[in-house]
């Protein structure tokens, strides 16, 4: 039996060393390559919308927020509609947020 010389015992163990940094690189590169893509502004405006859409409870806050908002507006336009008096325009905005406020917490969906 022909003993191992501790030259090519260290050769096998540098060369299984090369593989396993070359596996690990690899592994490397396909984790910052996905997490670049998920970083993403427009995959992460996707994910995002994503997480919304499956979500009932933010969907029935959503419908109500718009439905109330849209109310607020209209009533704000329907009462003073265009005008240019600061004072009104001010009052305007804030009857607008008193309905836009009532109408989305009485909006149940």
């Amino acid at each position: 039996m022909k003993k191992i010389n501790e030259t090519d015992l260290l050769d096998q163990t540098i060369f299984a060393l090369k593989i396993k940094q070359t596996e690990d690189l690899d592994s490397l590169k396909g984790q910052f390559h996905a997490i670049y893509e998920s970083i993403k502004p427009i995959n992460f405006i996707k994910n995002t919308f994503n997480d919304l859409a499956h979500s009932p409870h933010i969907k029935s806050n959503l419908i109500s927020n718009i439905i109330g908002l849209s109310t607020g507006y209209l009533s704000k336009k329907l009462l003073l509609g265009n005008n240019h008096n600061p004072i009104k325009r001010i009052l305007g905005t804030l009857f607008q947020f008193v309905v836009t406020n009532v109408v989305s917490k009485k909006t149940s969906i």
